[in-house]
């Protein structure tokens, strides 16, 4: 009942019983109202924003920060993994080249010993000596990639080294997890109660003291009310 109706049923203006027609009749209207649409965001469109502090994100799964961190933990542990996996093959490949060029270069410093020696005896054969200068040269060009190989082993342990910190990041966001987990542990225990929440009697809606009750009758009105029922 809004006020205007109850200053009419108190001036004498307004028939008691017509008032409970309309008001069953206005319930059908009430329930249609109820199944509108409501003006609350929909969770699955909700966008976070730093600049709006209301609403609060819903607790979807794209907005629990538990969730969402052991996902990232999870994640960058299989990256991670795969990248290893990457850089250790790389690292074999770059140790068999190692393998490879010292090989070649032994084989050339045995063409270099006996081109030496045939060129000190035949020294009247040119040929001797351009494959002895040949050889110098590719000799010297295995030394240069072996030392490419070996400096680029080098740099593969060092990257595996950074890469330790992945997982020092990893026990980090553990550690908060584990913070926030207990947190919300403590949370719960303080605000646990006896009662079971379906068996609790429901809240006032408006209370003295509230500053949204324009459209509540107040106890002075519905004394004055009740005093004119009995006067009749």
């Amino acid at each position: 009942m809004t006020q205007e109706e109850l200053d009419a049923l108190m001036n004498g203006d307004m028939d008691l019983d017509e008032t409970f027609e309309e008001s069953e009749t206005s319930q059908p209207d009430a329930a249609e109202s109820e199944e509108a649409p409501s003006d609350e965001p929909d969770p699955h469109s909700y966008r976070v924003s730093a600049l709006h502090s209301w609403p609060p994100p819903p607790p979807t799964d794209d907005n629990k920060m538990v969730h969402q961190l052991d996902d990232v933990t999870k994640e960058s542990e299989q990256k991670a993994t795969e990248i290893f996996d990457l850089i250790e093959g790389i690292s074999n490949d770059l140790a068999d080249g190692e393998k490879q060029i010292k090989k070649v270069g032994g084989v050339l410093q045995g063409n270099i010993d006996l081109f030496e020696t045939l060129s000190q005896k035949f020294p009247h054969v040119d040929a001797f000596k351009t494959q002895l200068e040949k050889n110098r040269e590719a000799q010297s060009e295995a030394d240069a990639i072996l030392d490419m190989l070996q400096n680029g082993g080098d740099t593969i342990m060092n990257v595996m080294d950074i890469m330790q910190y992945q997982d020092i990041h990893r026990q980090k966001i553990e550690r908060v997890i584990n913070v926030m987990r207990a947190l919300s542990t403590y949370m719960n225990h303080l605000f646990a109660g006896k009662i079971d929440d379906s068996k609790r009697v429901t809240s006032a809606v408006h209370l003295p003291g509230d500053t949204t009750t324009d459209d509540v009758v107040s106890s002075d009105d519905i004394e004055a009310l009740l005093a004119s029922f009995g006067k009749k």
